[in-house]
């Protein structure tokens, strides 16, 4: 079975938009580009850095444009911004933005407790700023939300997955990120829906996005790779939740996955002291300790005291 799994992966690094925008805890511009700087510098190459929402929906990301606009470029890495709507996309490409991520749900009633439209009505958004972004220039990921379970609905069809998965991808999206977003899923539930997905779509076009709620996220990443996935989303320190999805927990950990695809001899160009740094230093912006078993493992026992001490 290990012969068949991906040689390589690409973990897409979300901690500074998706983990931050659900922390109380203030984090300023300068402190949000050295977070990122650190997550670069541990060979993550494609990180999202921050999202170009009204500032009054998510205030923690209200300095979009100026964290954008003060990232230095590096080779080989790709910075990536989630945009809700056109107004959104004119920021974000005024900016200079070169990837952005659009997003919707297979949920009608997370859907529209979220963003407060239909599932058609957000397609119609998609739609229309992803035909502007392409022609612009710029890539787009899209996001699919409660694609295995919605805290409202419960379980979600994998055909309906699937046939989203569709329309996003005839919309302009080169990738989609189905995503788990209450943490509920577990491997059945991965298998069910990729299944159902990869009878019209290739697994190069899929990303998962998984919370660790019930601690299932990395099984969940198993499944993935055994169905030929090899592009995983994670948070450094397990940032995140989701402030629209009641009971939704952090998202995976970046470390856990790292050490994880590591000891699977699958390669990600990522180093996992690095990472663990990277934690640390996003426990301090939030004043909260890294939600992993691997920080808990390496520093965690000796709270306070430097890894070398351990």
């Amino acid at each position: 079975m290990m012969s068949s799994l991906p040689k390589r992966v690409t973990i897409v690094e979300v901690g500074p938009r998706d983990g931050l925008q659900n922390e109380a805890a203030f984090v300023s511009t300068a402190q949000k580009i050295g977070l990122i700087e650190r997550l670069a510098d541990a060979g993550l190459s494609f990180i999202e850095a921050t999202s170009f929402v009204h500032p009054k929906a998510v205030p923690q990301l209200a300095d979009a444009d100026a964290v954008i606009g003060e990232l230095e470029t590096r080779p080989g890495l790709t910075i990536s911004a989630l945009v809700p709507n056109e107004r959104g996309l004119d920021r974000a490409l005024a900016a200079g933005v070169k990837r952005i991520a659009l997003f919707t749900a297979a949920s009608e009633t997370f859907t529209r407790r979220n963003i407060r439209m239909s599932i058609a009505d957000s397609l119609a958004v998609f739609r229309a700023v992803s035909q502007r972004a392409v022609e612009a220039g710029v890539s787009v990921r899209a996001y699919l939300s409660t694609c295995f379970v919605c805290p409202f609905e419960g379980d979600i069809s994998a055909r309906r997955v699937a046939e989203l998965t569709e329309q996003l991808l005839e919309l302009g999206a080169d990738e989609i990120a189905l995503s788990d977003t209450i943490g509920a899923a577990a491997p059945r539930d991965v298998f069910a829906v990729g299944e159902a997905i990869l009878n019209r779509v290739s697994a190069p076009r899929l990303a998962l996005h998984l919370h660790d709620t019930y601690g299932t996220a990395l099984s969940n990443v198993l499944a993935g790779l055994q169905m030929g996935i090899t592009t995983y989303d994670a948070a450094v320190a397990g940032l995140g939740g989701c402030p629209f999805a009641p009971g939704a927990a952090g998202n995976l950990a970046t470390e856990d996955l790292v050490y994880f695809l590591d000891r699977m001899g699958i390669t990600t160009e990522v180093d996992l002291a690095r990472v663990l740094d990277a934690a640390d230093a996003a426990a301090s912006l939030v004043g909260s300790p890294p939600r992993s078993r691997q920080w808990s493992r390496v520093c965690g026992k000796a709270q306070g005291s430097s890894r070398d001490e351990t």
